[in-house]
């Protein structure tokens, strides 16, 4: 089942997702016509103390992801293949179509992943490109932008990236699902590549000490 939280006091249309489960702190306010949404979506809503949102599944089992109004789409179509692969998707928005900043989106995610929350995150924009140079902007975070199997495979084998970014104006359903099928099967080779990857690493320490 998909997951998305809402850590909202107030609970509109905009916040429904397309189906799945909505986890919501007890005592939130659902908008009439949210109400509705969710009935008519199927949505099942299920209330919890507010110091259990922050994640449900062990975040080696979390996936944190996020799109702008560009990549909702896209976002929506790929949740069932996290289900797939038994992860859990944390769903940070957007919700519908209406405009959305995507720095906004891809630092949400960046952050669950930066702290430990979730085991990777995926951003989707209209391009993928905006959200991986915000992502890349929080510490720790190795966010890469990948079209085809290939650059996937290479981002992970190669690169460890913790964060994919996609273009859900660029690319079909079917081929980012491909890409997001690699990417989650890919394990980091190591070798050579854990000391390239530590020197990113030591880049990114050098900038946080001044």
């Amino acid at each position: 089942m998909v997951l998305t939280v809402a850590m909202r006091a107030v609970i509109t249309e905009r916040d429904i997702p397309q189906g799945g489960e909505l986890r919501v702190a007890v005592g939130t306010i659902f908008t009439p016509s949210a109400r509705d949404l969710a009935a008519s979506r199927g949505v099942r809503v299920v209330e919890l103390p507010a110091d259990q949102l922050n994640g449900c599944a062990p975040p080696e089992k979390t996936i944190a992801i996020g799109a702008d109004h560009g990549g909702y789409r896209l976002k929506e179509c790929l949740k069932p293949v996290l289900i797939e692969f038994g992860l859990e998707a944390r769903d940070v928005g957007v919700y519908d179509e209406s405009p959305a900043d995507y720095p906004d989106i891809a630092l949400a995610v960046a952050e669950l992943v930066a702290g430990g929350k979730a085991t990777r995150g995926i951003v989707i924009d209209g391009a993928g490109i905006g959200s991986a140079m915000a992502a890349n902007k929080v510490p720790g975070i190795r966010a890469a932008l990948c079209y085809d199997r290939a650059s996937a495979r290479n981002s992970r084998e190669h690169n460890d990236s913790n964060v994919l970014t996609l273009g859900g104006r660029l690319l079909t359903a079917t081929q980012a699902e491909d890409v997001l099928r690699t990417w989650l099967d890919t394990p980091f080779a190591g070798g050579r590549h854990a000391d390239r990857v530590r020197k990113i690493s030591e880049i990114e320490q050098k900038y946080l000490r001044r």
